[in-house]
């Protein structure tokens, strides 16, 4: 990526070369060459929600403060900056108390409204009358009611002229704004007929999936759910709000439940529900997969693997927890997937396991079991 301040070589984290999808696109290139103008020595810069460090990276010589909910993402950007030869302010996550004064605050677009809200909320008081707001996302990704957010949260708000298909929003803070209070995280009772969790309560961070209600392909998984009897060591592998783990942990107390996801929002979720509804050992890790668990140390992961990467569609990330799985997993330790019938995950676990065998399905999903042989 070339910028005013040099050319930036950038990668995601991790690299999958069958995915062919670049670490920036044209929103960070536009973002970038409207900071031309905007003088910004001695200014505290905020860089909220960068996808894969493009952002923090080239503007890594003023020293921004990254803030994002994904720990790929700062695994990416750390690697980018050690390429460049260079280093950043501090990377936080959306769950760390942020900076007390922001100068400029740049806002990449998030997929989720939600985690957009709570982390403007978060911020707002950090602003001052003087103090730029510059967000940027390609066009499919910036609504009214996105524009909304940043009227309703920092101030008045306009939009630019559309560029390779991508466009900046420019909010002017208003310190004298009435803010409503932040609805994150935002709580909720589980229906009832799902087994364990039946009319348990759920704690959601924003940005998690589904965040507002029990999404069906969990709701299906719940209902099929294997059971754990002699199970020491179970893990919710990209575990969201921490639904499944915590049923999974109520219908074997003796077992340790590992939580584990990319997504600190999805982690401190996945903490609150646990807390709230099960007593027993159990860990939560922010992370890659598995990749933090010895070989052959656990007996069954449950697993709701996504299938998009923020806008693109890919079955990169299914693919490698599924191989995560299969080296954490001991001998006879199984997989549970459950997936939409069209992703085709059946072709995938049979390549990596050798097995795979439908448990249940019904038209829209399907609950697969593959054994570590």
């Amino acid at each position: 990526m070339t910028t005013s301040w040099g050319a930036c070589d950038l990668t995601r984290h991790p690299v999958d070369p069958r995915d062919q999808l670049r670490a920036w696109d044209a929103s960070d290139e536009y973002l970038l060459e409207h900071l031309d103008d905007v003088g910004l020595d001695g200014r505290r810069i905020v860089v909220l929600g960068d996808r894969w460090g493009a952002l923090t990276t080239a503007l890594a010589s003023y020293a921004p403060v990254q803030i994002t909910d994904s720990w790929l993402t700062r695994q990416a950007t750390t690697e980018n900056l050690a390429r460049a030869g260079a280093t950043a302010g501090d990377l936080l996550t959306t769950q760390d108390t942020p900076p007390a004064r922001i100068d400029v605050l740049l806002v990449r677009v998030p997929k989720s409204l939600a985690l957009l809200e709570d982390q403007l909320h978060r911020l707002a008081p950090a602003l001052h009358a003087r103090s730029v707001v510059i967000g940027t996302g390609m066009v499919k990704e910036i609504h009214t009611s996105t524009l909304q957010l940043f009227e309703r949260i920092v101030g008045p708000t306009k939009t630019s002229l559309a560029k390779k298909k991508a466009r900046l929003i420019f909010a002017t803070p208003d310190p004298d704004l009435s803010r409503e209070a932040d609805p994150w995280p935002y709580r909720y009772q589980l229906p009832t007929g799902i087994g364990p969790m039946s009319g348990r309560g759920v704690t959601n961070h924003a940005g998690i999936f589904c965040a507002d209600r029990l999404d069906i392909g969990t709701r299906f998984l719940l209902g099929h759910l294997p059971d754990t009897t002699g199970a020491a060591r179970i893990v919710d592998l990209g575990c969201g709000n921490g639904v499944v783990g915590t049923a999974a942990a109520l219908a074997n107390p003796e077992a340790e439940v590992v939580f584990t996801d990319e997504s600190y929002q999805a982690v401190a979720s996945a903490e609150a529900t646990y807390r709230e509804n099960a007593e027993g050992k159990a860990e939560f890790l922010v992370g890659d997969g598995l990749a933090g668990l010895p070989a052959g140390s656990v007996d069954l992961v449950l697993n709701n693997p996504p299938f998009h990467s923020h806008q693109a569609v890919t079955d990169s990330t299914a693919r490698r927890m599924f191989a995560d799985a299969r080296r954490a997993l001991r001998p006879g330790g199984e997989l549970w997937v459950v997936g939409n019938r069209h992703l085709g995950h059946h072709v995938s676990l049979r390549r990596i396991f050798g097995n795979c065998r439908m448990v249940a399905g019904n038209p829209k999903f399907v609950v697969l079991r593959a054994t570590k042989r």
